[in-house]
């Protein structure tokens, strides 16, 4: 306790310094979630996504990023062994913010799409695991996460294959696919307006206090499907085109409406990503300043204070601004060659995974949902589509990310406490 009443200033200038750097991390690594698929479809420039997902990012963290957040993240670690010491907390979560925020840095310099949220939970867990007591780790969380890693993925590969596969059939290999766009496109329309309302009711709104049930959330996204997919029957019908122009002609004005649509959808996802991922940087530095000024009371909620949020939207966007072009290549180029319709059935099926996950309580990372996806419309041209060296750089990230996160907070955790102890 002497030690919070002594250094507790010092303490919330190391957390709050530390937890910037992990939201720069954040805005580095994960923007590619939102604007990669985006980009490599050439829907927009690499300065575009950057200027509109710096717009949406940070006001999703700004003004959906949540009053009240959980002290523990994800509950991954047990706070009654900190109660006869909270300053080992305190150095726990600096130590695992500063962790964390390193290995994304790192990530992002090599354009490795890697798990934020993973990031720091092995970085919480490396810290309380061998600083601590094994036993104050939730292992069955732990486990689920790992699970993750591949059913996530799977779920939306297999998403992404089949909205594809239906553009295909449906669009693409028919006589007339113009023509069968402007029949078939609305519908799409109308379950990007479905899913990404959904998506923002349940990652976006909840944090901001305004609180809506199942049934009324899925009433107002249907309403909002049906609205969406009226106004684009009625703008696909303005569309001048040749009848009689070749089939390449066709491809590139159906292109152009999914291109439209993909705009709308990355815009929403931002948004949903921004409210719910700050969450990872100013989670464990609103423990920091709540320990700290209740003088070493370990709540199970932490209010946050005035600056936490401005703090964790501005570094996403620092990050983003100045890295985030590395990941968005990956994403966006490295994997598969993307279009604006293959592009979309990317966007589509990873907001869809993240709704099934949101309903379900499967731990889920924005990130290996969106690669997933891309690897779903990738096979649904052929395994030859895919650059299987780019896909193995990523697995193995995915892996490292884990015991990285843990590796580097262990050694931060024991010289902070060797500092204070000095």
């Amino acid at each position: 306790m002497d030690i919070i009443n002594t250094y507790g200033f010092m303490l919330i200038v190391a957390a709050a310094a530390v937890g910037f750097l992990m939201a720069w991390g954040i805005g580095a690594n994960d923007v590619a979630n939102a604007m990669g698929t985006s980009v490599g479809s050439k829907a927009l420039t690499i300065k575009q996504a950057i200027f509109i997902a710096m717009i949406f990012e940070f006001a999703g963290a700004y003004l959906a990023g949540g009053e009240v957040t959980s002290t523990i993240r994800k509950g991954i670690i047990d706070s009654a062994f900190f109660v006869d010491t909270p300053e080992l907390l305190i150095y726990g979560m600096i130590s695992s913010l500063l962790a964390a925020g390193i290995w994304l840095a790192f990530a992002s310099y090599l354009g490795w799409p890697v798990s934020t949220t993973h990031s720091i939970i092995g970085a919480i867990v490396g810290f309380a695991a061998i600083g601590v007591s094994s036993d104050a780790v939730s292992w069955g969380k732990v486990t689920g996460i790992v699970g993750s890693w591949i059913i996530t993925p799977a779920i939306s590969g297999f998403i992404a294959y089949l909205i594809f596969q239906s553009a295909q059939k449906l669009i693409f290999d028919t006589e007339k696919p113009f023509e069968n766009a402007k029949r078939y496109v609305p519908f799409y329309m109308a379950a990007a307006g479905f899913i990404m309302s959904l998506v923002t009711i349940k990652k976006g709104l909840s944090h901001v206090g305004l609180k809506i049930d199942d049934g009324t959330g899925y009433f107002i996204s249907v309403l909002i499907a049906v609205v969406v997919g009226i106004i684009g029957k009625l703008i696909i019908n303005k569309i001048k085109y040749d009848p009689q122009a070749g089939r390449a002609a066709h491809f590139a004005n159906v292109e152009k409406v999914f291109a439209v649509l993909m705009i709308v959808t990355a815009c929403c996802m931002a948004f949903a990503h921004g409210s719910n991922d700050v969450a990872n940087a100013i989670g464990p530095l609103a423990a920091v300043v709540s320990i700290v000024e209740s003088g070493g009371e370990i709540g199970s909620k932490s209010a946050l204070v005035w600056w936490i949020l401005p703090l964790g939207g501005i570094g996403i966007v620092a990050g983003l601004a100045l890295f985030g072009h590395r990941v968005i290549a990956t994403i966006g180029n490295g994997i598969t060659h993307l279009t604006p319709s293959r592009g979309f059935a990317a966007e589509l099926a990873a907001a869809s995974t993240v709704v099934i996950a949101s309903g379900t309580g499967l731990p889920i990372s924005t990130t290996q949902t969106l690669v997933g996806a891309v690897l779903g419309v990738g096979m649904a041209r052929g395994i030859a589509a895919l650059n299987l060296g780019v896909v193995r750089n990523i697995v193995i990230s995915w892996v490292v990310t884990l015991p990285a996160g843990a590796g580097l907070s262990i050694m931060f955790f024991y010289t902070i406490k060797g500092i204070f102890a000095a």
